[in-house]
């Protein structure tokens, strides 16, 4: 029999112009790649041609990188936002509403003008999977949850944690980065919930550049060192963590051995660990004014080289098909990424402008693959964004899939 609530939502997604509220927490936590992670939702729907608003409506205490603060006042939060509205063109179109206090303070607009877009929206996008529930969002039946982190949530389910299942099952649909999630190629079970795939879209123009790279220029990433605690998890007998620190210990030579210098802006404090990377010819800088500025941030990728870097231990291990946001803005800007293999070359391209390794031999080798033909492999990273992360070509297949 027809489900004439998803008959209706198909209508929309084919006939009209949409109107599309995108959900996250980039004034919340205003790092730059949580900031870029939602500015392409933003950006790339309004290209398209939608009605697009951002909203943050969250009971989580808002954090200051600049003076390291978690508190209740969100007027950081909201000069962020504002200022994003104006870099990016979505003036009066956010809104943040403070659950955590009462009566439910806003900024950017009323909570009335919330709750009628919630009751109006074609889709609510719940992107990264923050968004709460409360019970003025929950009159929406077109909430998609999009998954950055794959692998928790479906162990979460598989040990039977109660509050996640009932928590994915209000939305209408479920995305996830992970594109083996559902296949045979990921081996914990799905219970019946409906994963589909997607891929951080990217507006490439954003980051498209003419100027080719110094000759100073290193390989370079960005990544926090160790999250582990927050999101790690034991699954048949198995620890896996939330964190790149134990794959970046395992390929510390990868520098030495290739003859490159890398370049890593992350927050190590152990001492120890430190210097065996700068003895394997890790060049160490400080992530905080990257984190803080997302233009410094954007131009930080646009100079370098090109991207060496490893995943998470948890995408690694489950092997879960996952593809870094971060890279596809290397890709974006011309600059070849030589990147850990998670699953994700059963879906992507691999071999000119995007390299996979999976060992320190395979790492070494596309290094010098990369350095015999630069150019080319530029040119191959700027066509593999276009073609496989570009917004124009994520977003439509994601609303599409949403109705399918």
């Amino acid at each position: 029999m027809l489900d004439v609530r998803s008959w209706a939502f198909e209508v929309f997604f084919l006939v009209k112009r949409k109107r599309i509220v995108v959900m996250g927490f980039m004034g919340s936590m205003p790092i730059a790649g949580v900031v870029w992670q939602h500015i392409h939702y933003v950006v790339g729907l309004q290209r398209l041609g939608h009605d697009v608003f951002f909203i943050e409506d969250s009971a989580r205490l808002p954090y200051n990188p600049e003076t390291f603060e978690v508190t209740d006042e969100f007027d950081y939060a909201a000069k962020v936002l504002d200022r994003l509205a104006r870099d990016f063109d979505f003036k009066n179109r956010w809104a943040y509403c403070a659950r955590y206090l009462p009566g439910n303070p806003t900024a950017g607009f009323s909570l009335k003008k919330i709750r009628q877009l919630y009751r109006d929206a074609d889709a609510i996008l719940n992107v990264c999977g923050t968004q709460e529930f409360n019970d003025d969002l929950l009159v929406s039946d077109r909430i998609l949850y999009i998954e950055s982190d794959p692998g928790l949530e479906q162990i979460k389910i598989d040990k039977g944690v109660k509050s996640t299942v009932e928590y994915l099952r209000r939305h209408h649909a479920l995305f996830t980065f992970g594109e083996n999630i559902g296949t045979n190629d990921f081996r914990v079970p799905l219970h019946g919930f409906k994963w589909l795939p997607t891929r951080q879209p990217v507006v490439t123009d954003l980051w498209k550049t003419a100027r080719s790279p110094s000759r100073t220029a290193v390989f370079t990433t960005i990544a926090n060192w160790s999250t582990s605690g927050l999101k790690d998890i034991t699954w048949r007998g198995k620890k896996y963590l939330w964190s790149k620190s134990r794959e970046f210990i395992r390929f510390v030579a990868a520098p030495k051995k290739s003859g490159e210098t890398f370049e890593l802006a992350t927050n190590i404090e152990d001492r120890r660990t430190r210097w065996k990377f700068e003895r394997n010819d890790w060049r160490l800088i400080s992530p905080l004014q990257l984190s803080v500025d997302y233009w410094l941030y954007r131009d930080y990728i646009c100079r370098s080289k090109g991207e060496f870097t490893v995943a998470k231990d948890q995408y690694v291990r489950l092997n879960t098909g996952w593809f870094s946001d971060r890279t596809e803005c290397y890709l974006a800007s011309g600059r070849p990424a030589l990147v850990q293999d998670t699953g994700w070359t059963a879906h992507l391209p691999s071999g000119e402008g995007l390299l996979s390794f999976s060992t320190i031999e395979q790492a070494v080798a596309g290094i010098d693959r990369i350095n015999s033909d630069y150019p080319r492999h530029a040119a191959c990273a700027a066509d593999i964004a276009r073609e496989h992360f570009d917004a124009r070509v994520v977003l439509p297949r994601l609303l599409e899939s949403a109705c399918a």
